[in-house]
């Protein structure tokens, strides 16, 4: 599934770390503001909690910090997909504390904004295949990946 709006390919890397960062900023009161118990509520029947989305969202951000760096070292690299459900399940994010969670979410997607920004340009096109997709230039893995934290977080703000 692609999370990134087609028009925002050329979009700089500077400009997607900036606003990974944004999203950031503005979203950690909210998630603050979410009780511990709510978090721990599932969104919709059989889906997963807050706690749990979040959880994948720092599973993503390190199975895509691998991403960032590794494809401005080496072209046409192949890298593995990831089991989402059995990270999750095998973190156990749905016992930790909320507060926690948030900790950790919150910095390595600062962290991974500052990457974001600083990939040369030159590096945009760089192909990678990640698991069973097709070939896809580095700004697109980084553009993705913006988007699906950005489709992850309406979910736990908009369930249903």
């Amino acid at each position: 599934m692609q999370y990134f709006d087609p028009s925002l390919a050329n979009q700089s890397f500077a400009i997607t770390g900036k606003s990974l960062r944004k999203e950031v900023d503005t979203t950690l009161p909210k998630l603050r503001a979410i009780s511990n118990d709510r978090a721990a509520a599932a969104l919709k029947s059989g889906k997963w909690s807050s706690k749990q989305v979040l959880g994948h969202l720092i599973d993503s951000a390190a199975n895509n910090h691998q991403r960032f760096v590794r494809v401005q070292a080496e072209a046409n690299l192949s890298l593995p997909g990831y089991a989402q459900n059995f990270w999750v399940d095998s973190q156990r994010y749905a016992d930790c504390a909320w507060a926690d969670i948030i900790d950790l979410w919150s910095a390595y997607n600062r962290h991974l904004a500052h990457v974001i920004a600083h990939i040369p340009e030159a590096k945009g096109s760089v192909p990678c295949t990640v698991g069973d997709s097709g070939p896809l230039t580095l700004r697109a893995v980084a553009l993705d990946y913006v988007g699906h934290v950005q489709h992850h977080l309406r979910q736990i703000f908009q369930p249903g």
